[in-house]
């Protein structure tokens, strides 16, 4: 049952998190005094936030476009800005195909997607996410476990792209990546919730940010998209010339799509040609 609280109650819980450096502190007190069982909960909560722990963590979860994410302490918080890469790849959806989601997080990109198939009522994709993190995989599992267990999801650990089946190979149709792509010198920059709390390899994306970026667009693409297959992933203003770059080298048809509503770049590739599949690593 949610904690409730008198006038007076309410107004030091909100003044708490205000003074906390809480900039929507009401909305964030009504969140909390609906998760907490009980006060002695609501006080540990409150101290949590208050020192800093991402709100998303605190309360163990994160709303992603109406769809509630499980979170846990060291796993990447999902970002509202991603909800327009998932909006994006599920224009591509169709009934019966392969989707991939690599540096998947606790999987709110596939959640997403599942849950637009749902509501279409229109059949089923068969959804593989993978991540080389063991806490985001836990989370990705408890967030995938009812597609899991229809056998329409699979969630796999390991570096990008290796864990696949090979059933897979130039059969894929979406591939989404949500990359690191903060440039190593600009961490320090990052809000302290995300530098003290997130794993740093959810958010370092090497020199220029897009070391990630071009494993996926130049190893992974190639290898898993069938012809007239998208590769979807975020980029920041600045990084769009190197991106296009990496994806044409690819032979993937770059086009850059931005939001001001998300405050969100992604770049789409559809795959035309480029490595030869033959060449590449069996698995």
């Amino acid at each position: 049952m949610p904690v409730e609280l008198d006038g007076p109650e309410w107004e030091v819980v909100v003044g708490r998190l205000r003074t906390g450096g809480c900039v929507f502190a009401e909305d964030e007190a009504r969140l909390l005094l609906a998760e907490a069982d009980d006060r002695a909960a609501l006080d540990a909560m409150i101290t949590r936030r208050v020192e800093g722990s991402p709100l998303e963590l605190v309360l163990g979860w994160a709303d992603f476009g109406g769809v509630r994410i499980a979170v846990e302490p060291g796993v990447f918080v999902p970002r509202q800005r991603t909800r327009f890469l998932a909006y994006l790849a599920s224009g591509f959806l169709a009934p019966g195909e392969a989707v991939v989601d690599l540096c998947c997080g606790a999987g709110p990109i596939g959640a997403s997607l599942l849950e637009a198939m749902r509501q279409r009522g229109d059949g089923r994709i068969e959804l593989h996410a993978a991540d080389i993190d063991e806490a985001a995989v836990r989370c990705a599992r408890k967030n995938l476990a009812t597609a899991i267990e229809s056998g329409d999801a699979f969630v796999y650990q390991g570096d990008l792209d290796a864990p696949l089946p090979a059933r897979l190979t130039g059969k894929v149709s979406i591939l989404t990546a949500n990359v690191p792509y903060v440039p190593t010198t600009e961490i320090q920059l990052l809000p302290s919730e995300a530098r003290d709390y997130e794993p740093l390899n959810a958010l370092d994306g090497g020199p220029d940010g897009l070391d990630l970026l071009r494993r996926v667009a130049t190893e992974a693409a190639p290898r898993w998209l069938r012809p007239d297959g998208r590769l979807l992933i975020e980029v920041s203003d600045r990084q769009q010339d190197a991106a296009i770059a990496a994806f044409r080298a690819a032979g993937l048809e770059p086009s850059v799509h931005e939001s001001a509503d998300y405050a969100s770049t992604v770049l789409i590739g559809r795959f035309v040609g480029g490595r030869f599949r033959s060449s590449l690593r069996a698995r």
